[in-house]
């Protein structure tokens, strides 16, 4: 569980809930059937009409992902460092044959990783494997990042149906002016509920909601880059510390890996 996206979220819907109570004591006010149903079920439909009916599914079904915690962290990328370097000196020592059969745990764990290693065992330069290797990272990132898109999409349309929603209230508020001019204050406040629904929607969660998944593509796809320019260093057949040096010349400097304190750690 991601507590830091969960306490935001209930944060957020805290402080809408909590200005609420604090300004009115007539709260159901603020629960307009109509008004939700015309923003939620128009902004889904829409959505269906203008991408691919999987795409929208998956984009919902990720939607509840951002309150699992992310798998790639900091540390990670520094393990990621020692893992080429350890690769490295296994290629010193016993060539490629020693490179695959420690890889082998890597099939079903990490696809990336085993399709990489298959580049450099397969005889590729390190130029090449790295073209092919960014050709994948690329790709792949653009499939990721189709629902982050799908739903700011769908943050775009939720206010225009909320305003559509307003607009119904507007009318029939308008419709029945005539008769009791009284009720124009809580029509008016009735037709303005959909533009807040719309608003609330798209700002609390479905941007919010997009930039995360967003962020947490674009972090992997930096792995992934990391990953690549190691196998390509292994491809070249590169020492470990200048595989070290050049790996860790992407990361910040508090995540550099030492190969001066691994050798330390072993010795001990």
């Amino acid at each position: 569980m991601s507590l830091p996206t969960l306490l935001g979220f209930l944060l957020g819907i805290g402080l809408f809930l909590g200005s609420i109570v604090l300004s009115t004591d007539n709260y159901l006010l603020f629960f307009h059937t109509t008004g939700f149903i015309m923003v939620v079920g128009g902004t889904t439909a829409a959505t269906f009409v203008a991408f691919e009916p999987r795409y929208v599914m998956q984009a919902m079904r990720i939607m509840l992902s951002i309150f699992l915690q992310q798998k790639v962290g900091r540390a990670i990328l520094t393990n990621e460092v020692g893992r080429m370097i350890r690769w490295g000196y296994m290629v010193q020592k016993g060539g490629l044959p020693a490179l695959e059969a420690d890889a082998k745990k890597l099939r079903e764990q990490d696809r990336f990783l085993a399709f990489g290693i298959d580049l450099v065992i397969s005889g590729y330069t390190g130029q090449e494997v790295r073209e092919i290797l960014a050709n994948t990272v690329e790709t792949g990132f653009h499939r990721a990042t189709v629902p982050a898109e799908i739903l700011r999409s769908m943050a775009n349309n939720a206010p225009a149906f909320g305003m559509i929603a307003t607009l119904v209230g507007l009318v029939i508020m308008l419709d029945k002016m005539g008769s009791d001019p009284s009720k124009i204050g809580p029509g008016m406040a009735v037709g303005l509920m959909g533009t807040l629904y719309g608003v609330t929607f798209a700002r609390i969660i479905l941007m919010p909601t997009a930039s995360k998944i967003q962020q947490r593509e674009e972090i992997v796809r930096f792995r992934q880059f990391l990953c690549a320019e190691g196998l390509a260093l292994l491809a070249e057949r590169r020492s470990p510390r200048y595989i070290q040096d050049k790996m860790n010349s992407f990361l910040d400097p508090a995540l550099h890996f030492d190969i001066d304190r691994m050798l330390r750690n072993k010795g001990a």
